[in-house]
């Protein structure tokens, strides 16, 4: 079943026992129900993810494709979570212990979730960039015969992107801070792809000594298991929507340049293996984590999935211009292997062409989606505050 049908069902069910009058030992069977049902669902979700295939391009672990399924799960999750929390409960629940620590703790995490996604909003221009200098090696490289003049304007634009895609992430920061807003609309981009206002995040900027990795090592303070009665309770969804949402924001940032990863690798997830969505969970984050010490080797600009298909090509088509600028001629073998690495360069360009803006677009979706669910909950617990009696 997809994603979005498991979340109709799951709504409706629980706005049906909202409206309905049981009695409370009902309820909290029912309740149980919820809690199972949303953990099965988190379950099934990851393990697609953790399944998919490393040899199709468009499914690949960290491709842009695997990334947007990655955030679909990610609000699907969310909407369940809300309606397990504030749909089918009485409201005062989430001041009473051990809701009245977590939800405060939660609401803080989230606001650092926010900081991330403009990170990696602004982190997708660079990748954009990446994108239109690959795009001037195809075109140069496409013309037949390539002549000197094409070579020197493919080897220009390589030059360019190879230099780019290498730098280091806090040089890469600091150039990139002077240059861009952190927001989620883009300077220099075509009015068919100008982001509406009211899709603007609520954050202009975070500091030059910003860093991403350190805000999700924060993001990971206080977080740990719920035990004993609190394990079958409300603080089970917290907790698992708590992983959820550190998880999602790490791949991001392992995924997309963003300033300052350093340490990255070293952020681990407290998720028990007796939690059935644990595994997979677990296992994403090992094999990223393979691919993070070869990244780090590399000193490559992120592990999206096209990306290093592109320096992949790159670093190929760079040793073919070299060759053609000091050997003048080349045969027609070298010239047909560089015509097909230029072919599958502009296949990678073409993916990232249709699928950076929908990711950007989903990207703001899950920090509004962030935004309204804090409010909700803020709003909640202002009017627990009112409603209670006055102490004496």
């Amino acid at each position: 079943m997809p994603a979005t049908d498991y979340q109709a069902s799951f709504l409706g069910r629980i706005s049906i026992r909202r409206n309905q009058v049981i009695a409370m030992d009902g309820n909290h069977e029912q309740e149980l129900q919820d809690l199972e049902l949303f953990s099965k669902h988190v379950s099934e979700r990851f393990a697609e993810l953790l399944s998919s295939p490393d040899d199709v391009p468009f499914d690949a672990l960290l491709s842009i494709s695997w990334l947007r399924k990655l955030l679909d799960f990610f609000l699907c999750c969310e909407a369940e979570f809300k309606g397990i929390l504030m749909m089918g409960n009485d409201p005062s629940q989430i001041s009473k212990p051990p809701l009245d620590r977590l939800i405060p703790e939660f609401l803080d995490r989230s606001v650092k979730a926010l900081d991330v996604c403009n990170a990696v909003t602004t982190g997708l221009e660079s990748v954009r960039h990446y994108q239109k200098l690959a795009e001037i090696v195809v075109s140069a490289l496409e013309q037949k015969p390539i002549g000197d003049g094409q070579s020197r304007r493919a080897k220009k634009a390589l030059t360019s992107l190879m230099s780019a895609m290498n730098v280091d992430d806090k040089e890469c920061s600091a150039a990139k801070a002077t240059e861009r807003s952190w927001s989620f609309s883009r300077r220099g981009v075509s009015s068919k792809d100008r982001v509406p206002e009211h899709f603007r995040s609520v954050s202009n900027q975070v500091a030059k000594n910003w860093s991403a990795a350190k805000q999700i090592q924060a993001m990971t303070n206080n977080l740990v298991p719920p035990r004993g009665a609190d394990g079958s309770g409300l603080a089970s969804p917290v907790y698992t929507m708590s992983v959820i949402m550190v998880f999602v924001m790490w791949a991001l940032v392992a995924a997309i340049p963003c300033q300052e990863r350093n340490g990255l690798l070293a952020i681990h997830f407290p998720a028990p293996k007796q939690v059935n969505w644990a595994q997979s969970i677990i296992g994403l984050h090992e094999k990223i984590g393979e691919e993070w010490k070869k990244k780090e080797k590399k000193g490559t600009a992120g592990l999206l999935d096209e990306m290093q298909k592109m320096e992949k090509l790159g670093n190929i088509l760079m040793d073919f211009t070299d060759s053609f600028q000091f050997h003048g001629d080349i045969t027609d073998q070298k010239a047909e292997e560089a015509a097909a690495h230029a072919a599958e360069l502009a296949e990678t360009c073409q993916r990232m062409e249709e699928g950076l803006l929908p990711l950007q677009m989903q990207i703001r979706e899950v920090f509004h989606r962030i935004v309204k669910t804090r409010t909700e909950l803020l709003n909640a617990l202002d009017q627990v505050g009112k409603s209670s009696p006055p102490l004496l």
